[in-house]
C-alpha cells in the first residue's frame, strides 16, 4: 500500500473537528490571488444554491504561494441574499492547507484526495484556481451525476475556440478515445467530479512520486477511472476562460510532459486497451448552448517553418521512431509548397502510434524522442488551421471527429506494431 499522506498538524486538527462531509470541492493553487476569489465565490454559491442541505467542505491545497492566495481564500465570502438564495444553509467549512511532495498539481490533488478520504466524502470535485468563466452551475454539473446518478467520474465538456486546446484536439482526445473506447471530449480538461470511492482508489496508486503525478495528473485521472471500471460521464460547462498561458513557455517541454504521461499510461494499462476496437459515446449531462469564446491567434508560417527545420535537422531521429513507409510519407512533404502542405489524418495517427511504440521500446532516451515530436506536432497543427480557416468552431469540430475515426481505423496498425516490437 502507498504510504498515508501526511497533513499539516493544523489541517489534521481541522479535519478531525469537521469529522465527515457529503461534498468536498478542491481548489489547487499557486500564486492565483487575482482569480481564486471568484472561483471560491462561485463554488460557495453553487453549493448553497444546489446542495443547501448537504454538509460541504472547500479545500484550498496551496503550493506555497507568495502573493497571498490562501489569505484571499480565507476572507472570500458570497452574498447569498443578492443571489436570491433563501434556503437555510448547512455550514460551509473551509480548509486551507499547504501540500507536500514533489512540486506540481498532482501533489495538490493527493492532499485533496486524502482529506476527502478522512472526511468520508460522498462526492468531490476539483476546479482550477485561475478560472474566469466558472459559475455556480459548474458545481451542480460536476457533483449531481455522482450524488444522484451513481457515476464515479465526471469529465468536463467545454466550449472552446477551434484553435484552443490543440494538443487535446490532435492527440489526447483521438488517442484516448481510440485506446479505451470512450468518447471523452476533454480528457485533460482540469475540472472534474468524482466519487469518494474513486478518490480512495486514486490514493492507493503508486504514481505520486513520478513524473505522471507531476505533469500528467489530468490525463492520469481520466485514464485510471476508465481502466478501473468506474462509471464515467461528461457534464456540459459552457465556455472555459482562464488566465492565458505564458506565450514564452517551451512548447517542446509541454508536449514532452503530456505525451510522456499518456505513453506511460499506455504501457501501464495495455491489457485494458490492446484488443479493444471502436468507441462508444459517453453520457453528457447539462444543456449545451452556444457561447462566445476568446479568440486564439496562431502563426501558421512559423509552424510550417518549424516543421521544415525538423525535416532538415531531425530526420535521423525520426527514422528511429517512425516505420519506413510512414517516414517516407513525411519526407515526401519536403518539396510541397506551404499552401499545399498537409499531414493527413491517417498519417498523423500512425506517427503518434509509432511514437508510442518507440517510447515503450526505448529506442532512444525518452526525453529526446518526445522533444523530437514537436516539429511534427506543429506541422499537424498547421494542417488543421489551414483546413478550418473558414469554419466556425462548431463546424471545425467535425474535422476533429474525422481525425478520431482515423485513429480508430488505424488501431490494428498500433496493435500489430506493439505486439511485434514490445514484449507484453
Amino acid at each position: 500500500m502507498p504510504p498515508t499522506v501526511e497533513l499539516a498538524p493544523e489541517t489534521d486538527a481541522r479535519v478531525q473537528a469537521i469529522e465527515e462531509t457529503d461534498i468536498l470541492i478542491g481548489i489547487p493553487s499557486y500564486n492565483n490571488a487575482d482569480t481564486i476569489g471568484h472561483v471560491v465565490r462561485a463554488v460557495s454559491a453553487g453549493l448553497a444554491k444546489y446542495f443547501h442541505g448537504s454538509r460541504s467542505v472547500v479545500v484550498n491545497s496551496d503550493g506555497g504561494s507568495s502573493d497571498g492566495t490562501p489569505d484571499v481564500v480565507a476572507r472570500t465570502s458570497v452574498d447569498l441574499g443578492a443571489m436570491l438564495i433563501r434556503d437555510r444553509q448547512s455550514p460551509l467549512h473551509k480548509i486551507i492547507t499547504p501540500y507536500h511532495g514533489i512540486p506540481g498539481k498532482g501533489s495538490a490533488f493527493r492532499t485533496i484526495f486524502e482529506i476527502a478520504r478522512r472526511l468520508k466524502a460522498k462526492a468531490c470535485a476539483v476546479v482550477d484556481s485561475d478560472l474566469r468563466s466558472i459559475t455556480p452551475e459548474w458545481i451542480e454539473m460536476l457533483i449531481r451525476p455522482v450524488l444522484s446518478e451513481g457515476y464515479d467520474y465526471v469529465a468536463p465538456y467545454y466550449l472552446r475556440h477551434k484553435y484552443d486546446g490543440t494538443i487535446t484536439n490532435s492527440i489526447m482526445y483521438p488517442l484516448t478515445r481510440a485506446l479505451y473506447g470512450l468518447r471523452i471530449r476533454q480528457p485533460i480538461g482540469g475540472d472534474f467530479g468524482f466519487s469518494g470511492r474513486l478518490a480512495e482508489h486514486y490514493l492507493d496508486q503508486h504514481v505520486w512520486e513520478s513524473d505522471v503525478a507531476r505533469f500528467g495528473i489530468d490525463i492520469w485521472m481520466t485514464t485510471e477511472a476508465i481502466a478501473s471500471g468506474a462509471r464515467v460521464c461528461q457534464s456540459f460547462l459552457g465556455a472555459k476562460i482562464h488566465n492565458p498561458k505564458d506565450p514564452a513557455a517551451d512548447l517542446a517541454t509541454m508536449l514532452m510532459q503530456v505525451l510522456g504521461a499518456v505513453f506511460a499510461l499506455m504501457e501501464a494499462h495495455h491489457h485494458a486497451w490492446l484488443d479493444l476496437d471502436g468507441s462508444n459515446p459517453v453520457p453528457l449531462f447539462g444543456f449545451p448552448y452556444e457561447a462566445g469564446v476568446e479568440p486564439v491567434h496562431v502563426n501558421v508560417d512559423r509552424m510550417l517553418a518549424s516543421f521544415r527545420q525538423g525535416l532538415a535537422d531531425l530526420e535521423p531521429l525520426w527514422r528511429q521512431v517512425l516505420a519506413g513507409d510512414v517516414m517516407e510519407q513525411v519526407c515526401s512533404l519536403q518539396g510541397v509548397p506551404d499552401q499545399d502542405l498537409r499531414i493527413p489524418d491517417e498519417l498523423w495517427a500512425k506517427i503518434i502510434y509509432d511514437a508510442a511504440v518507440a517510447y515503450r521500446a526505448r529506442v532512444m532516451p525518452r526525453e529526446h524522442l518526445l522533444k523530437a515530436l514537436t516539429p511534427l506536432y506543429l506541422g499537424r497543427t498547421a494542417t488543421f488551421v489551414m483546413d478550418t480557416q473558414g469554419l466556425t468552431s462548431s463546424e471545425a469540430e467535425s474535422r476533429v471527429e474525422s481525425l478520431c475515426e482515423s485513429f480508430e481505423k488505424q488501431k490494428p496498425y498500433l496493435r500489430e506494431r506493439w505486439k511485434q516490437f514490445v514484449t507484453t
